[in-house]
């Protein structure tokens, strides 16, 4: 399954580039990320397994999705304005990648990766969006290259 790793490393570069150069991503390159990881977990844990993995995930995500959505509505800002349909895609794709413990650590850090990212890159030129479905493709680009021969602890709990 080294193949399907190296692929999905070359989706996420691409992604970060994409993202950081245009702030566009073909909209098929989520769901490349979301099948590949998910085929990459079944490798390592059982199919029923992956699917409540994905599915926990999936709340996780929606959850902190649905309260960025309130908090935009009490700031009465306009959410399109706030978050990307492409972050949302990223989101959304990525829930179907690891166990869920690894999974809520990882995506957290991504999180505070992508913020200070942010900060390092934002002094250098004046940017209205962020990049953050990119930022967070790196992170995860690095994350599967560090476990290109060994990937037990990303799907144990």
């Amino acid at each position: 399954m080294w193949y399907l790793k190296l692929i999905l490393v070359l989706v996420f570069a691409f992604v970060l580039y994409q993202d950081f150069k245009t702030r566009l991503v073909y909209w098929f390159l989520y769901p490349m990320i979301g099948i590949l990881a998910f085929l990459l977990q079944t490798n390592a844990v059982p199919l029923s397994v992956a699917l409540i993995n994905c599915g926990i995930n999936l709340f996780f995500v929606s959850s902190i999705l649905f309260i960025s959505f309130l908090y935009v509505k009490f700031r009465k800002l306009k959410f399109k304005n706030t978050v990307g349909i492409g972050d949302v895609l990223f989101f959304i794709f990525i829930a179907c990648t690891f166990a869920i413990i690894t999974f809520l650590v990882l995506f957290v850090f991504s999180l505070l990766f992508s913020l200070i990212l942010h900060f390092i890159f934002s002094h250098k030129k004046e940017q209205d969006t962020v990049p953050l479905a990119g930022y967070m493709s790196l992170f995860f680009c690095v994350v599967y290259l560090a476990s290109f021969y060994n990937d037990t602890f990303l799907y144990a709990y």
